[in-house]
């Protein structure tokens, strides 16, 4: 069996994992296949088939990555491959890998990466290999790998336009809305269903003389323009679509602006414009947010009694329902294999590992995210040992029926979120929302152009 695959589930019921609308498309050349490993007649499948080699894995510092590392041994044993683990933090992870894959070298066989972020960035200029052959060779994949049962919005995830398949899934992330059961309460305030019910949750529950406030979210430039697009999606709309046409001066566009600038600006706590999650997390854990929009997988310190005073009396509350439409805003991660990694075969091992049924289990138990593998939401033995509420459960499985990729699927990502971000937090100071996309969006659609020539 897989290392740590104790905790997988006998019976897998798809029906009960996320199914989440597949991203946009990317355009990306097709990609020569890479031969797996050399094969004589009669191979099976063996994990110690690699025995002896060494390899390098670029992680992230985040509880993902602390679990891999944490359960290396059990890799090892299991395989004879040394793994050599750096856990750089995010934004220094990304730098160094643009570096290294610019270079045409890389010091890393297999990295994790964001799909949100770096899709069409690793697609355009095939930095990763295509892992199709070895999923087909039943000499190079284990029989229990289960490839089907990755969910829909997973494989999209993972696979290029022309059919190439990456990477392996790991993760799968969705905005939902952290709400203080007990502020809530107080006041006879129903948890929001809608926009509407957000702003008037927001204004009614706005104490600032009891140091409680209506809301929180990322103001920091970069950081919040997620929210910024997450919220967009009511309105049934992407930022940049499919065609790559920019839609961030729309009508649509500009109300979102507004109801952004409305929460943060008069809602939230003084300073907003320089949270990121982690502040958003803070101020929330202490009681003092009524709600909180972000990604789901901050449930564990909330839960946490000795970093937390709010444990039990959160609500995990799916995406509400915009002026046009209900989305949750997606993200994803997986794990790549270097182009440039001359013991692909090791890698791909690892690969397997990282993305297995028991490796995910325990991630999912520890409250990381929603995971990419249908099994977890089934896996009686993760299910009984989870360390945040089955409220967060349902939120999760909720949130996957109604997953849309919430970043635009282009090269420069981070430009787009800086330059937007720039216009979102000149909002929370007061300025005009639709003046500050128009600026926005004429810095930026050069950038986007020269990304595509």
């Amino acid at each position: 069996m897989l290392a740590g695959a104790g905790l997988a589930s006998a019976s897998i019921l798809n029906a009960c994992a996320p199914a989440t609308t597949a991203p946009a498309p990317t355009t990306a050349p097709a990609q020569p296949t890479v031969p797996a490993v050399v094969k004589t007649p009669g191979d099976q499948f063996s994990w110690q088939r690699f025995k002896g080699e060494k390899i390098e894995a670029l992680l992230i510092k985040n509880t993902q990555g602390d679990i891999m590392v944490k359960n290396l041994k059990e890799f090892e044993d299991l395989t004879g491959i040394t793994v050599g683990a750096d856990q750089p933090a995010e934004q220094q992870q990304r730098q160094k890998l643009a570096v290294e894959f610019a270079s045409g070298a890389t010091s890393f066989d297999v990295v994790y990466y964001s799909f949100h972020v770096q899709k069409r960035l690793f697609g355009k200029n095939k930095w990763v290999t295509d892992i199709r052959d070895y999923l087909k060779d039943p000499t190079m994949t284990a029989p229990e790998f289960d490839w089907d049962d990755f969910s829909a919005a997973g494989k999209a995830w993972a696979t290029e336009a022309d059919g190439r398949i990456d990477a392996l899934p790991n993760k799968i992330d969705y905005f939902i809305i952290y709400c203080n059961k007990e502020l809530f309460a107080a006041k006879n305030v129903a948890l929001p269903k809608t926009y509407d019910d957000v702003v008037n949750a927001a204004k009614t529950l706005h104490d600032p003389s009891k140091n409680v406030y209506g809301f929180a979210g990322r103001g920091l430039k970069n950081a919040n323009t997620i929210l910024w697009t997450s919220m967009l999606l009511g309105w049934d709309m992407d930022a940049i679509d499919s065609k790559l046409t920019l839609n961030t001066t729309s009508p649509d566009a500009i109300e979102c602006a507004k109801l952004y600038q409305n929460l943060m600006k008069n809602y939230a706590p003084a300073g907003v414009g320089g949270f990121n999650w982690n502040e958003c997390q803070s101020a929330f854990a202490l009681g003092q947010v009524a709600m909180w929009w972000d990604g789901l997988g901050f449930a564990t310190p909330l839960e946490d009694p000795k970093t937390s005073k709010v444990v039990g009396k959160v609500a995990y509350v799916v995406a509400p329902k915009g002026p046009k439409a209900q989305w949750a805003g997606m993200t994803g991660d997986g794990m790549g294999i270097s182009n440039f990694s001359k013991k692909k075969g090791a890698a791909w091992y690892f690969s397997m590992w990282a993305a297995s049924k028991g490796l995910l289990a325990k991630s999912f138990a520890q409250g990381s995210g929603a995971q990419a593998r249908n099994s977890v939401y089934t896996n009686a033995d993760a299910l009984k040992s989870l360390l945040v509420p089955k409220e967060w459960v349902d939120g999760v499985v909720n949130s996957g029926k109604i997953g849309r990729p919430t970043l635009p699927i282009i090269v420069p990502v981070t430009e787009f979120r800086d330059i937007f971000g720039v216009a979102l937090n000149n909002m929370i100071g007061g300025a005009d929302p639709a003046t500050e996309l128009k600026k926005a969006q004429d810095e930026f659609k050069p950038i986007l152009d020269k990304s595509e020539a």
